[in-house]
């Protein structure tokens, strides 16, 4: 019976070297950091883009219909005869 008391006291105590040893180990902190700075800037503009999907596919839309009709017109522009 004592035995056994010894053995999970010495595993608790390897675990709480191990629990330590994580816990003083700050190697990936500035990289968690960083990545939770990013997030912080890029999930509100993707809300945003989400949010206003409709409004800029429109705006989208038109500048390109209009894009496109200039190009026809400088294309009909350039392969019709001068008079």
């Amino acid at each position: 019976m004592i035995g056994w008391m010894v053995r999970r006291a010495g595993r608790m105590g390897r675990l709480g070297r191990h629990l330590a040893r994580l816990h003083g180990d700050e190697t990936g902190a500035q990289g968690l950091e960083i990545l939770l700075i990013v997030a912080a800037i890029v999930l509100p503009l993707l809300g945003l883009l989400i949010w206003f999907r409709n409004e800029i596919r429109e705006w989208v839309t038109s500048i390109w219909e209009r894009a496109r009709g200039e190009a026809e017109e400088e294309e009909d522009e350039f392969f019709e005869p001068s008079s």
